[in-house]
């Protein structure tokens, strides 16, 4: 009996440590600024950009970084970033004027090959299909459309190009989330774009969905996020000003000639600014109240840690998992 009772009291102590274990190796933090621009090239070749600013840089997998304050630039929020090695990269500003930049040599030069000065403009995000063709997303600036700008050159040039086309009207209230520069996913299936505050939908390039069961009605409100993989896709959002509630911030998506919608039977742990997938069941999700994993395709969903994120990436080429956030924070999940 005695056995008994310090076996389950050795059993319970070893149960409560590992539950307490930390979900994720923390590689930096302490810089102030906040992380919002992330991409990770491979296992070892990590990019993130912010605030004032600031890029940083890895090669040998978060051990050690470059930190770069791009000149003319100290006070721009540069919200998203593309890598393709550890030598290429280009990076967005957020608000007025646009501008895109890219370096070719780790981020010691830094060449403008994109701007608009245009009253109320504002990039939100960014993403490429290849290493030759991406596509930057921004809130309406005239009338109601969205605004779009393209690049077939690896972003050595960009144009201006109608949206119309792919992307009807947004409504009153409706905008795009530079949250983590993952609103939009450009793929060589499609392009899916989500909106947030007021209205929530779902473009596909080809047609819009009004019907996200997601929150919306409130600037705060919306989705943040989109993944997609193998003919269907993840959604996340909430409310960022009440970023612990947990109803209504996910959706997933079943792909094709219209997409049906349903959501999880274990929703995440609050506000998410990011998803992705890691395979076809497995997704992690971050938001400043912490980051969650699902292992059945995003129906239920379990809290790793309640430690604020604003995004969180997938090596290209490898199998390393970051993430990124405020007061300079890196991880690396375990």
């Amino acid at each position: 009996m005695r056995f008994i009772k310090i076996f389950s009291v050795l059993l319970l102590l070893s149960v409560l440590s590992h539950a307490q274990s930390p979900a994720y190796i923390l590689l930096h933090s302490g810089k102030r600024i906040s992380l919002r621009g992330l991409s990770v090239v491979t296992d070892n070749i990590v990019w993130v950009s912010g605030s004032s600013g600031s890029v940083g840089r890895s090669t040998n997998g978060g051990s050690s970084w470059t930190w770069i304050t791009v000149p003319g630039y100290e006070k721009r929020d540069f919200r998203d970033i593309e890598a393709f090695d550890s030598s290429t990269a280009i990076i967005v500003a957020v608000a007025e004027p646009a501008v895109i930049l890219k370096t070719t040599d780790g981020g010691l030069n830094w060449k403008k090959v994109y701007e608009d000065t245009a009253k109320g403009i504002f990039l939100d995000a960014m993403d490429f299909k290849d290493s030759r063709n991406g596509v930057a997303i921004g809130d309406p600036i005239d009338g109601r459309q969205a605004y779009l700008a393209t690049t077939t050159d690896g972003g050595n040039s960009w144009k201006k190009t109608d949206p119309s086309r792919s992307y009807g009207p947004l409504a009153d209230g409706e905008a795009f989330f530079a949250s983590s520069g993952t609103n939009i996913r450009f793929t060589k299936a499609g392009t899916y774009v989500v909106t947030g505050g007021k209205r929530s939908v779902l473009f596909t390039g080809t047609s819009q969905y009004d019907s996200l069961p997601i929150v919306q009605g409130l600037e705060s409100t919306g989705a943040n996020s989109i993944d997609v993989y193998d003919g269907k896709a993840v959604i996340v959002g909430g409310d960022f000003s009440k970023d612990t509630i947990s109803s209504n911030n996910c959706v997933l998506v079943s792909l094709g000639k219209k997409p049906v919608f349903s959501i999880p039977e274990t929703p995440p742990h609050g506000y998410r600014s990011c998803v992705i997938y890691l395979n076809s069941n497995q997704l992690v999700a971050c938001g400043t109240s912490g980051i969650d994993l699902s292992d059945d395709g995003g129906r239920n969903w379990r809290l790793l840690s309640r430690d604020s994120f604003h995004v969180v990436k997938k090596a290209k080429q490898g199998n390393a998992v970051y993430l990124a956030g405020g007061n300079g924070r890196i991880g690396r999940l375990k």
